[in-house]
């Protein structure tokens, strides 16, 4: 499977070192806005040995259209801002090429955008794409169903620098169906993503937990997504869709 990458902030040169290690994943491009690095390659970035050619280009270089017709890609991964899906989406839309948006704070605006474009291709959009925390989140709905009216809080911990409330955060407590007033926020040093969802029983607690130790577990979901996303009919999806049928067996 040939795919493009879209963002190479921190996340986005984690994500690419977890793609170069699939040996059925071709990371064939990225995109970014700087022209920093422009036409170096990720693998020799990385300074790894590597067949696939990776090479970075600036969004100036080229029209999403003359990127996808002279290096065409089977999906996009996106860990860009809400600025890369306007740059490339139409057009990988009309070409089926398929999406894995892993856009955090987003519009709604945009959302509405991306389930537009799954009119023509598979789109995939979680604002926090690990394998881990939507594994939290079905299991404490799981034992919301369980104990309905039992007390939850959710506790979020970021790095000290990171403004506004979590957008996992707020979407634990959508998926739960209880008042973002529930969220818990601590920002301190340099930690990448803790959440955790605290369910008060009047004889006991229990807490489910995700933390993320490297950022590189969002390459390990983004190609999760991937990789199954592939296999759904054309349409919109999130994550949960990608797990439900591990929860069947």
């Amino acid at each position: 499977m040939k795919v493009g990458l879209i963002g190479f902030g921190k996340t986005g040169k984690a994500v690419a070192s977890v793609v170069l290690e699939k040996p059925d994943i071709c990371l064939e491009w990225v995109i970014r806005k700087s022209r920093k690095l422009e036409h170096r390659s990720v693998p020799e970035f990385f300074g790894v040995e590597s067949k696939e050619p990776g090479l970075i280009y600036s969004s100036s270089e080229f029209t999403a259209e003359q990127l996808f017709d002279q290096f065409p890609v089977d999906a996009i991964i996106d860990f860009s801002s809400q600025d890369g899906v306007r740059y490339y989406g139409r057009a990988a839309a009309d070409r089926e090429i398929s999406i894995v948006s892993a856009i955090s704070h987003i519009d709604p605006s945009i959302l509405e955008f991306l389930q537009e474009l799954s009119l023509k291709t598979r789109v995939l959009w979680s604002p926090n794409i690990t394998v881990g925390i939507n594994f939290l989140i079905a299991a404490a709905k799981i034992l919301q169903s369980i104990a309905p009216g039992i007390d939850i809080e959710i506790v979020e911990e970021h790095f000290r620098q990171k403004p506004g409330v979590s957008a996992t955060a707020i979407r634990i407590t959508d998926e739960l169906g209880i008042d973002s007033r529930t969220i818990n926020s601590i920002r301190a040093g340099g930690i990448i993503g803790t959440h955790e969802v605290l369910f008060g029983f009047p004889f006991q607690t229990v807490r489910l937990k995700h933390e993320s130790i490297a950022r590189e577990a969002f390459g390990t979901g983004a190609v999760f997504a991937l990789e199954h996303l592939q296999k759904f009919p054309i349409g919109f999806y999130r994550m949960e869709e990608m797990m439900k049928p591990y929860f069947g067996q």
